[in-house]
Order: C-alpha cells, then structure tokens, then sequence
C-alpha cells in the first residue's frame, strides 16, 4: 500500500479513495449466490422499466416516489436510521418542516454511493447537479445521470458542450422544487470529506443549504473507484439487508451577495454577447476555461461558508474533512488501474 500513500491524507492519514472489503461469504456462499440469482433479473427488469418508461408516464409524484421505494426495497434497503440536528428521536412529527428540506432549499450531500441519488428521490424528489472544482456553475442532470456519476471516472470539468446554469438561476425558475448538490464533486468511501466545489457559493442569500450525510451499512456498497458495476450489484444483491444512515444538519444561509460568473472581456465579441442574450438561463462549456480565475476567487465569507458545510457533514458522518479534491481522486485511479487492484 505504500505506492498509494499520497493518496492519504496527509494529517489525519485517511485515505478516501480506497474501496471498503467485503465480508467473506464463507461456507454461506452457495446461498449468498442464490439470493443474488432470485434478485438480480428482478431488480434489473423493475429498475430498467422505470427508467426507460414509467418515469415519463403521467404518473404523480407519489407514485413515482413508490417505484423508487420499490427499487430500494428489492436489495433490502429497508432499514433507515433518520436523525435530525436538534430533535429526538421519536419527535419529529411534532417539529416544524423547517427542520426538513423544503421547496427553494438546496440540499449539499456526501457522495459515496449510486445509493444516494436514489434515495434522495425517494424522499425529496430533487432536481440534480453535478458540480466542478473550478466554476461555481452547475450542471443539472436527470436522476439516472446522478446514480451513473457515481460509477464513472470523476471529472475535473464539465463536457464539451455542458449546458451550465447556476444555483440561483435554478431555484429562481423551479420554486417549488429542492435542488440537490454534490459539493464533493466525486464519490470516496465515505471515510472523509473531500474538499469542497464552489457551486454552493452561487446560491441566493435567502435560500437554505441542508448538510446532509448518508452512510451505509455494510459499507461495501460505496464506489470510490469507478467502473466497478458487477461488483457493486453483487455486494448490493447478495446480502440479505442494509441500513442507511441518514443524518441532516440545521440549515446554512449565505451571509454574502453571491458572485455570478462574469465572461471575460478579452475572449468574447459581438456575436458572444448574442448568443448569451438568447441563452441567459445557462451557459456552455465554451465559455468556462476563461471564467476559471473568477470562480475560484473567494472572499472570506466564502471561505467560512464551505468550511461550516464541510464540518457539519463530517460531524454526521463522524469521519473528519481531508485536503484530497477531484484530481487526487483521478491521480489514484490513473495508479490504481495501472496496478490492477480490482
């Protein structure tokens, strides 16, 4: 392990890029393979007929919510242990829902799992994105989209051709909608927090940011290196149940204007400034590599913002924040496959 050893951090030696081991099946494993043999064709045909077509039928939101439940509950996700900062346990029907995320807040989740996007739709029904080190812009994307991020390589910047938009824009035209945010940008073990995107800084001062942390149990289920599909269905269907640890924080606000992406003078001309006019709610990828110094400008408030972020979901998680970020993360899988450890 020791050729990995920069892929740890360096204070606190966690290393979140890491795949967590499995449990051996042992004598167990004849019926282990059986039960993933009953489940697989089964979860497969559910998950691919919601995907491809019972999720554009006119169906509402509960339904819909239904089918994902179903998803979840084919594995045996059924235990949820939910805590909310502030409340007890047994009490939460008798709290007010601002202790929940709410239509026009934006939920800031860990990323560790396919798990998690599909939970948060079950619950939330959000709009996704996808967030990039180095622009405060977002991308949004479908909720298929989010559960295969969580599979793919992680990427430091948005395809050529990205439609980007940004936070406010997004809760400005889907008012009655959460949006939800990956401020990690990639998926670890759950072990650490990464270092932090600056999409959330583009969010209105009046909108609430949720800290949301979601851990499982077994662990195996998380994905920190990418391209591991058969894996993570055998972990997720051979076992007989697994439990999420679900925890959210008090709300975080903005305590500073946000600041907008400005297109650099010296790389637009007239027929840039057309095509924004008739493309105002987002922008392309074209447009990003000369807004890169911009974005990642922060002013103090800024800082301390994302630092109360972090720190909230590394104390739900009870795992501490580490100063890894995306391109540690494609440093050690560039390593890792070269080595072949899976």
């Amino acid at each position: 392990m020791e050729k990995y050893s920069q892929f740890r951090d360096r204070g606190s030696g966690i290393a979140p890029f890491f795949p967590v081991p499995s449990q051996s099946s042992g004598v167990y494993l004849p019926l282990v393979s059986l039960l993933f043999l009953v489940r697989f064709p089964v979860f497969f045909g559910v998950t691919v007929s919601y995907f491809l077509v019972l999720q554009w039928l006119p169906f509402g939101s509960l339904a819909k919510k239904a089918m994902l439940w179903l998803i979840l509950g084919i594995p045996g996700i059924w235990w949820i242990d939910l805590q909310i900062d502030g409340v007890r346990r047994g009490q939460l029907a008798r709290q007010q829902k601002t202790r929940l995320p709410q239509p026009s807040d934006i939920i800031a989740s860990s990323f560790t799992s396919p798990i998690d996007s599909l939970y948060l739709a079950a619950i939330f029904d959000p709009i996704f994105t996808a967030s990039y080190p180095h622009t405060r812009q977002v991308e949004r994307i479908s909720l298929l989209s989010a559960i295969l991020r969580a599979l793919w390589e992680p990427q430091e910047s948005p395809a050529q051709g990205a439609r980007l938009t940004d936070l406010r824009t997004l809760v400005k035209d889907h008012p009655n909608r959460i949006i939800a945010v990956f401020p990690e940008c990639t998926t670890t073990n759950g072990r650490g927090i990464l270092q932090f995107s600056p999409s959330l800084l583009a969010a209105p001062s009046s909108t609430k940011i949720f800290p949301v942390s979601l851990r499982y149990t077994p662990g195996d289920v998380t994905t920190p290196v990418p391209g591991a599909y058969w894996k993570f269905l055998w972990n997720l269907l051979s076992r007989h149940t697994h439990c999420i640890r679900v925890r959210i924080a008090e709300s975080v606000h903005i305590t500073s204007a946000p600041k907008l992406d400005v297109v650099n003078s010296y790389h637009t001309n007239f027929l840039d400034s057309l095509q924004s006019e008739d493309s105002a709610m987002s922008s392309s990828t074209d447009t990003l590599t000369s807004q890169i110094e911009q974005n990642t400008s922060q002013t103090a408030d800024d800082r301390v913002l994302l630092e109360k972020i972090g720190d909230a979901l590394a104390r739900l998680g009870r795992v501490r924040r580490v100063g890894l970020d995306v391109k540690d993360k494609i440093a050690f899988v560039e390593a890792w496959v070269r080595h072949r450890r899976w």
